[in-house]
């Protein structure tokens, strides 16, 4: 059975492990399905206006810090496709504290 490792920054962390026995009585591990979790749960630290051009690898490397960060943008503007965060110019995208940690209502970055 396989191992899932992930970093403690991966979206995938937190997500349970669980295991199929398939026909032949081999056992398949695989992660089990991650839902979005609701924006309301990120505090804001502050927006970013999407310019036109931008990527999502590039923003999250701007405000984030790490372009593999990018899935925590997607999670807190409530999006399943990244790709729809950067196709309107002018959006404006929130930059969050990682989910469950408080932040300071009214603080801006």
């Amino acid at each position: 059975m396989a191992n899932y490792n992930f970093s403690p920054t991966s979206r995938y962390y937190s997500v349970e492990t669980a295991t199929l026995t398939d026909a032949d009585g081999e056992q398949v591990p695989y992660l089990r399905r991650r839902f979005l979790p609701p924006s309301a749960r990120f505090a804001l630290l502050r927006e970013h206006v999407v310019l036109g051009g931008e990527r999502l690898d590039r923003i999250a490397a701007q405000e984030l810090g790490d372009p593999e960060l990018f899935w925590r943008l997607c999670d807190a503007n409530d999006a399943m496709q990244p790709d729809e965060l950067t196709a309107t110019v002018g959006r404006r995208l929130r930059v969050t504290l990682p989910e469950g940690i408080p932040g300071t209502p009214g603080a801006q970055g």
